[in-house]
């Protein structure tokens, strides 16, 4: 024993002494951009509502790689049978980053800011609440606290996507508190806390305090990265540990996706001929090659055969919508009163993103031609393509849409129903596709607590959808990640608000010694 301990002790006194610097307890993570408002209520999507869910939490929260949803500040819930009374009990011993205790009425008045359009503390812009609750106020008519650990949203209207939609970091629960130079700054309850802000970085110390254990890594920082050659410079220089890029990295190794919750989809102008004729849009569904969509999102987005994307619970298995059969699609045109075939017109959007919508209809173009469908296609700026389709003034527009808080009726709804076809500003439902059976499904949907229930009646609207086909979904976008070797424990989410307190940093002696 005394013999093999001096040899370990030798061992340890001949290993070279790190360089200064070298050793750390930090994760350093590139962003495309760094937000310069860090109110999580601020945004949708983007950088900003995944920094914010490092820092603040919400009563519920998206489990892993799904949008069904887990305990989080509250432990349990429940509605009342006419669906208008939410009940949740906060959990105990929660405190925010100053040592504050979460109370139910700390809940109440960090709703009230984002409910009332004239509270002093109202986000700018106020862009979550809006879109997930049906407006300001929308669906909420109060949020009150009938004792120090219960929070009760009282409802206009039965809306049970309220429980998705609440995991939404845009909903967290936040305090404010004095900054610098009258300013105010948010505290939230989350493992990490705001440290450092300046312009392109972002500093999160651990919360000693959290209720969930200290998270592995102690200090997480955010810098902004303008792109793959700063990206690779900066790992290959171990100052960055992981990159979060907008499409996929030309580095291969250690790079990570997931399908999203935002879709491409072809909307169908069913109120004209010839698109009116439900065997035409299934001729449509029928000649379209996957094959030849994957090449054109090829690192932005893959192929979907449904009508949610993967991840978003409610989503129907089946038999795949684009089948890339020219054949088939010959039959369907002739049922349909077109033997010789038919021509028709593709609306997109002018300019190349990161996805660029020309690249798109060459795909759809060879597939279509291919089963007698000639395509012609006008590219727009974009202000007019959407202006053109919302005012119906199209007969096949390529186009995309979020599920929206991660629950199929914010997605399934406005894309499908009535009360969407309405032309003008505010159109969201592009085919203009009007059936009374599917409005009352998805109305039903929305108004019942039950989940088993709101499963059944969302896979027959699916259903429906599949054999209606008003609109195609084409793709989803998926969100990338690179990490170092010595990442580990990283799990993205589809809904781009991926955790990170559970991340570690593996011992590696490159991280210490070169």
């Amino acid at each position: 024993m005394r013999v093999r301990l001096a040899v370990v002790v030798l061992l340890v006194a001949l290993l070279p002494r790190p360089i200064s610097g070298q050793f750390r307890d930090e994760l350093r993570v590139g962003v495309a951009a760094i937000p310069g408002v860090l109110d999580p209520a601020g945004a949708l999507a983007g950088p900003l509502p995944f920094i914010a869910r490092q820092v603040f939490e919400t009563l519920v929260q998206f489990r892993e790689g799904t949008s069904d949803v887990e305990p989080a500040l509250a432990t349990q819930w429940a509605v009342s049978r006419d669906g208008l009374t939410w009940t949740f009990t906060l959990r105990s011993g929660v405190q925010f980053h100053d040592g504050t205790p979460l109370t139910a009425a700390l809940v109440v008045a960090s709703f009230e800011r984002q409910f009332f359009p004239d509270h002093p503390l109202r986000p700018n812009p106020n862009e979550v609440w809006p879109r997930l609750l049906r407006g300001l106020p929308g669906v909420v008519k109060e949020v009150r606290a009938p004792n120090v650990r219960t929070v009760q949203i009282q409802l206009t209207q039965p809306y049970a996507p309220l429980l998705t939609a609440l995991a939404h970091p845009g909903l967290s629960i936040i305090l404010p508190a004095p900054g610098e130079a009258e300013t105010i700054r948010w505290l939230g309850t989350g493992p990490y806390r705001f440290g450092e802000v300046a312009t392109g970085r972002i500093v999160l110390e651990a919360h000693p305090g959290y209720w969930g254990g200290a998270p592995s890594v102690k200090r997480i920082v955010f810098v902004e990265v303008a792109g793959d050659d700063q990206a690779e410079a900066e790992i290959n220089a171990r100052t960055l540990d992981l990159w979060l890029p907008p499409r996929a990295p030309r580095r291969t190794d250690g790079a990570l996706s997931v399908p999203g919750w935002e879709v491409g989809l072809l909307a169908m102008q069913t109120e004209k001929d010839p698109f009116s004729r439900k065997k035409v849009r299934q001729a449509v569904a029928a000649a379209l090659d996957p094959a030849l969509l994957a090449l054109a999102v090829e690192g932005v987005a893959i192929p979907l055969q449904s009508f949610l994307p993967p991840g978003v619970w409610g989503r129907r298995e089946g038999s795949p919508i684009l089948t890339a059969d020219p054949e088939g699609a010959r039959r369907l045109l002739a049922d349909a009163g077109f033997p010789q075939g038919m021509s028709a017109k593709l609306l997109i959007r002018e300019g190349a993103g990161i996805l660029d919508q020309a690249r798109i209809a060459e795909a759809m173009r060879l597939a279509l031609n291919a089963a007698g469908i000639t395509l012609t296609i006008r590219s727009e700026l974009p202000a007019v393509a959407s202006q053109l389709a919302q005012y119906g003034e199209h007969e096949l527009v390529l186009t995309e849409a979020r599920v929206e808080g991660g629950d199929p009726q914010l997605f399934l709804y406005p894309l499908s129903t009535s009360e969407a076809a309405v032309r003008g500003p505010a159109a969201v439902n592009l085919s203009f596709y009007r059936n009374q059976r599917l409005d009352d499904l998805l109305i039903r949907a929305s108004q019942l607590g039950f989940r088993p229930e709101r499963l059944r009646l969302y896979q027959r609207a699916q259903a429906i959808l599949a054999d209606e086909l008003p609109w195609i979904p084409l793709y989803v976008r998926l969100h990338w990640a690179v990490a170092r070797a010595d990442v580990r424990n990283l799990r993205l989410h589809p809904s781009g608000f991926h955790r990170l307190d559970r991340v570690e940093l593996a011992w590696s002696p490159s991280r210490f010694f070169r």
